[in-house]
């Protein structure tokens, strides 16, 4: 089987969210929080993809920033939340995403955003990136109502390329994310950005690294096998 086609989370995968510390350090008083608000945000998309809730990541987003402030007794007025959130539409490329993008597509792989934001949220994350050449495709689970790890939007993204799902593979640096499409019949590749331990009861992908570099290496390895 032909394997050609690379699927690519965004947020965290992709693009550095790290540039917004600064922002939650302003508002929130501290710029740790910045992955609690992300962390949340997952939990709810989550939880929306589990008892169909409908929503959109940008919704639930800011719904989260509202959770958090409540959380900790703090005002958040809707400038400062409309300076976090459209600071999530201008997110830096993690430095080694370039050259990585460049080698898979020198190697005959395409490359495609997949991401639980909005097609119009995604195009912009990667418009403002820098790497928009670097992409052949991009999409969105929006249209399904649902969310990452979802068995259904693997599928889905494997019908909107019109490819057997078994030959996609997806990079990402959430391990529910990997688990989710190894579980729905992709393959995976794990990038470690947190050092934190790949989770021990989730599906684990057969290529791993820390650096998108060394991962799409071991991937074009793979296939060639």
């Amino acid at each position: 089987m032909t394997r050609d086609t690379i699927l690519f989370d965004i947020n965290e995968t992709v693009l550095d969210l790290s540039s917004l510390k600064p922002l939650f350090a302003q508002h929130f008083g501290s710029e740790s929080v910045t992955s609690t608000w992300f962390s949340t945000l997952l939990h709810s998309s989550n939880v929306c993809a589990l008892t169909g809730v409908k929503s959109d990541f940008g919704s639930l987003a800011g719904t989260m920033l509202e959770t958090l402030a409540a959380r900790m007794h703090l005002q958040l007025d809707a400038a400062a939340k409309q300076d976090i959130l459209g600071a999530f539409a201008t997110l830096p490329a993690h430095p080694d995403m370039r050259d990585a993008l460049q080698r898979l597509r020198s190697a005959g792989y395409r490359t495609i955003a997949f991401s639980n934001s909005s097609i119009k949220l995604v195009r912009s994350q990667i418009s403002n990136s820098g790497l928009a050449a670097l992409f052949d495709e991009r999409i969105s689970v929006e249209s399904t109502g649902s969310f990452k790890p979802d068995p259904r939007v693997y599928r889905f993204a494997a019908e909107q390329l019109d490819k057997p799902i078994e030959s996609l593979r997806l990079i990402a640096t959430h391990d529910w994310d990997t688990h989710g499409a190894l579980s729905a019949g992709m393959l995976a590749a794990y990038i470690d950005r947190s050092g934190a331990p790949y989770h021990a009861q989730y599906l684990r992908p057969d290529a791993f690294a820390t650096t998108m570099t060394a991962l799409v290496e071991q991937i074009i390895e793979l296939d060639s096998q």
